[in-house]
């Protein structure tokens, strides 16, 4: 069970560092996120209201600092030590969202990497770190992550670290300019009870 607040909190694994979101990453992660705009097209939410829009950069990190003072939300900008870089660089983003505490103890979690880094095993090692410190560290019991049935590498994550498969959710979220359907996967503490992050790293090709 948690105890106190749960974040800041910054996961490490080799390379791979999971750290809060910054107001000063602004610059880079624009660059980023700019350089994988066709790569994230289809699979970005989207405002149902013709007349709205999606928050700018301070606007979403403000919200997301908000959620987690509140502890809603675990927002992480994904990292990668590179050895001519001086401090590790951004290649991707993994919030955990909707946590409910109480009877429920369940989080939603959803992420993008750098199509650069695709095929890495970046994006199951980020979310193995993720759950296995919400179920062992903060003793939730679900996670949930839910997927367009079009994309390919998602679905293949969650595949990877054997996430359940619940089914189908109809016109589920505002994705890219439309109501899209998604397959909901899901696990329970109880279900991994070593974790994912140490069987993954066993069976990842080196």
């Amino acid at each position: 069970m948690r105890a106190g607040p749960i974040w800041p909190v910054t996961l490490e694994c080799g390379d791979l560092v999971l750290r809060p979101i910054r107001y000063r990453d602004k610059k880079e992660w624009t660059e980023v996120r700019s350089r994988n705009s066709e790569w994230l097209a289809p699979w970005e939410a989207s405002n149902p209201d013709p007349a709205g829009g999606l928050p700018d950069y301070r606007q979403m990190v403000r919200s997301l600092k908000s959620q987690a003072a509140q502890a809603t939300a675990l927002p992480f900008v994904i990292t990668e030590r590179i050895a001519t870089a001086g401090s590790p660089a951004i290649i991707g983003q993994l919030t955990v969202s909707s946590i409910v505490w109480g009877s429920a103890m369940m989080a939603t979690l959803g992420y993008w990497v750098d199509r650069g880094r695709a095929g890495h095993g970046i994006a199951p090692t980020a979310v193995a770190m993720v759950t296995d410190h919400c179920f062992r560290t903060l003793g939730l019991h679900r996670m949930e992550i839910n997927i367009r049935p079009e994309n390919g590498p998602s679905l293949r994550v969650v595949e990877k670290l054997g996430f359940r498969d619940e089914g189908y959710r109809p016109r589920y979220l505002h994705i890219n300019g439309e109501w899209a359907d998604h397959r909901s996967f899901a696990l329970t503490a109880e279900e991994v009870p070593d974790g994912l992050l140490r069987p993954w790293l066993a069976l990842r090709p080196s």
